[in-house]
């Protein structure tokens, strides 16, 4: 694939992700949301700064995080030191986590925890986890068993912080999920991919999967333990939206902007490119060409992620957090937060690039039993679903555990009796659902809401990510379960038998 057709590609994916926001919010506001004018600009102009730099930041991953991945994967196992592999990897696994937009979105949203505490916390988390996936894929340890003690330990300590300190909660699980988002998911499954690659076993290609699946619950495990920890000093959080007088103002809102996230983001990435070159220098020795190729990737990636970020928090958060404060605050109409919320949720998933990948392996893996559309339809649902419940929640300040519990329970009830391979995909697709866009858009959406209803922030509005990532765990093994009922049902048809001699009449008069 040439370059320009790369970027044109990856731009229209990214248009196909952040366009029917934008097209939503445009009829609400053009016809019962009163916007002002100026506001409304920025958000457009903030929606097209999150296209283009979705679409620079997912292409310049691609070329440089995903090989990277891989061939580190392959040289750590080909080394045979377990400690080198597990040191390896757990600084890896912080590396690549400070530096993924969507924690990075998160962290400035939560208004109780320090910003690089939070991120270094979940990098910590990832990291541990990540180190973990190593040693499942290197001895041969089935997926299942690891998810279940795994969540049990989560569960027991989510029971002892819901009693000290119930604010942590719902921010723990949504760190679960926005670490697996574009920067992290290509880089830790392209790692699986390279580890597993040196096994020669039939079981090889199934154990790379599930790597991102164990490395979302090292968040949730480490904010819970932070918990117990930090003093909770209050931060300023989401900033309310400010007015635009004019366009010279709107541009020098921008400009200021930009400095300030450049410096975050070369930060963010300054130890993965120390990384790379050690690697290099030290055991890789890539040829020119592909060592100058993984170079202007990380550089495209800097220059997206700056333009994406700066995008998200100029002009698309506090719209988000403005539409869900208008919305809460129409009396009776404010139910319609519940409707709303889905049909974005909707359009979301159903426009994220690394879905339709997931939907087309699932199809090969059960070799058509489960169809790309019936795998699609099942993740808009999910996803859908789960954003409605998050505006249920903001509604009726119904605790997170009562929806989190029973269907974490479901989830893990269902690896008992759906092929590996399927529970793998699920628990990685949670990753995959909760896309930038639920971090950027959906949970400001839901904390405007919350705090013009008098709600409770930190117990009511998040959470969101939280329920978005939960809910394809259960209808993805819903399909692998209808994967295994239509095998046994095809096995369970007796062969016709017919003699030697015998006429087989093809058809009727």
């Amino acid at each position: 694939m040439t370059s320009k057709k790369a970027f044109f590609e990856k731009f229209s994916e990214a248009a196909a992700s952040v366009l029917p926001i934008v097209i939503i919010v445009a009829v609400m506001c053009l016809t019962f949301v009163p916007m002002d004018a100026g506001l409304m600009l920025s958000f457009i102009v903030g929606s097209i700064m999150l296209i283009v730099g979705m679409g620079l930041f997912t292409l310049g991953s691609e070329v440089s995080m995903t090989p990277i991945g891989t061939h580190m994967g392959a040289k750590l196992t080909k080394s045979r030191n377990l400690a080198l592999i597990l040191g390896v990897s757990l600084l890896l696994g912080i590396a690549v986590t400070v530096s993924e937009p969507d924690l990075t979105v998160l962290a400035a949203n939560v208004p109780t925890i320090d910003s690089m505490l939070l991120i270094v916390t979940v990098g910590v988390g990832v990291g541990l986890l990540l180190m973990l996936s190593m040693v499942r894929i290197l001895f041969r340890i089935p997926l299942k068993w690891l998810l279940i003690g795994l969540y049990g330990a989560v569960f027991v300590l989510a029971a002892v912080v819901m009693a000290v300190r119930p604010d942590y909660l719902a921010v723990a699980f949504d760190s679960g999920g926005v670490t697996t988002g574009p920067m992290t998911v290509p880089f830790i499954m392209a790692l699986g991919v390279g580890v597993a690659s040196i096994r020669s076993d039939a079981s090889a290609q199934e154990d790379s999967f599930g790597l991102v699946a164990l490395c979302s619950v090292g968040p949730i495990l480490a904010v819970l333990l932070l918990s117990f920890f930090s003093s909770g000093a209050p931060e300023s959080g989401s900033e309310a939206a400010e007015a635009i007088l004019d366009t010279v103002q709107l541009g020098k809102t921008y400009l200021h902007e930009l400095p300030h996230e450049l410096g975050n983001v070369l930060m963010a990435l300054l130890p993965i490119v120390a990384f790379f070159l050690i690697f290099q220098f030290a055991a890789l020795h890539l040829r020119r060409i592909p060592f100058w190729r993984i170079i202007i990737g990380l550089a495209v990636t800097l220059v997206g992620l700056v333009i994406f970020l700066t995008g998200a928090n100029v002009g698309f958060q506090a719209r988000g957090v403005e539409l869900g404060a208008h919305l809460a605050g129409m009396g009776p109409w404010r139910f319609l937060l519940v409707p709303v919320a889905m049909l974005m949720g909707w359009y979301i998933i159903n426009a994220e690039p690394a879905v339709h990948v997931l939907n087309k392996q699932v199809e090969e893996l059960s070799a058509g039993a489960i169809s790309e559309n019936a795998m699609h339809y099942a993740l808009a649902i999910a996803v859908a679903s789960a954003n409605g419940l998050a505006m249920l929640r903001v509604l009726t300040g119904l605790p997170l555990m009562f929806i989190i519990v029973p269907g974490y329970l479901i989830a893990l009830v269902l690896t008992l009796v759906v092929p590996p391979t399927f529970t793998a995909i699920a628990f990685d697709s949670g990753g995959v659902a909760s896309g930038p866009l639920t971090a950027t858009f959906m949970l400001p959406f839901a904390m405007g809401a919350c705090t013009a209803l008098s709600g409770n922030i930190m117990t009511d509005a998040f959470g969101l990510v939280a329920l978005v990532a939960m809910m394809p765990l259960i209808t993805v093994q819903i399909m692998g379960l209808i994967y295994v009922l239509k095998t046994r049902r095809a096995e369970a048809v007796p062969e016709i038998a017919y003699a030697d001699d015998e006429v087989i009449e093809l058809w009727e008069v």
